[in-house]
């Protein structure tokens, strides 16, 4: 007579896979608890895990530029290859070191030739002021790196 065996891991293949679902949640939980964006899937997002107060400020950053004739510009994703969030995530960098706005001006060049060159790249952060969740129509405008582009 033969032996009928159940259909699906046996009795070690369940312990892995208990051990690995154990691991996971541990993971999960310490993520939770302690962790940062770098530790994701381990942990939340802080963009989509926290809120703003409704009635506080939010932050905006942007890229600006003077050109040598003058006039100041909003410099767009597309003027330089760079992101708004890779500025973002590189704030404290740059105003250890504005010297690396040099490589902005330089993608601007590159992508507009014909335009006057820029004699100065600045970040600038506008803080926001809500009322109910909404813009209230105050807000300031604070430059928190300045390049004078040689």
């Amino acid at each position: 007579m033969e032996e009928i065996t159940e259909p699906g891991p046996g009795r070690v293949g369940r312990r892995v896979r208990i051990g690995a679902v154990l691991v996971g949640l541990a993971l999960l939980v310490a993520g939770t608890l302690v962790g940062q964006d770098d530790d994701f899937p381990f942990s939340p997002f802080r963009m989509y895990s926290t809120t703003d107060r409704l009635d506080g400020t939010v932050r905006s950053l942007r890229v600006e530029a003077v050109t040598v004739d003058g006039e100041r510009i909003v410099l767009k994703d597309s003027d330089t290859g760079l992101r708004r969030a890779e500025f973002e995530g590189q704030q404290q960098r740059l105003k250890a070191d504005p010297a690396l706005l040099d490589a902005v001006a330089e993608a601007y060049h590159t992508r507009h030739p014909d335009e006057p060159r820029l004699a100065r790249v600045d970040i600038v952060v506008r803080l926001i002021e809500l009322r109910d969740g909404r813009p209230s129509g105050k807000w300031r405008d604070t430059t928190t790196v300045r390049r004078e582009i040689p």
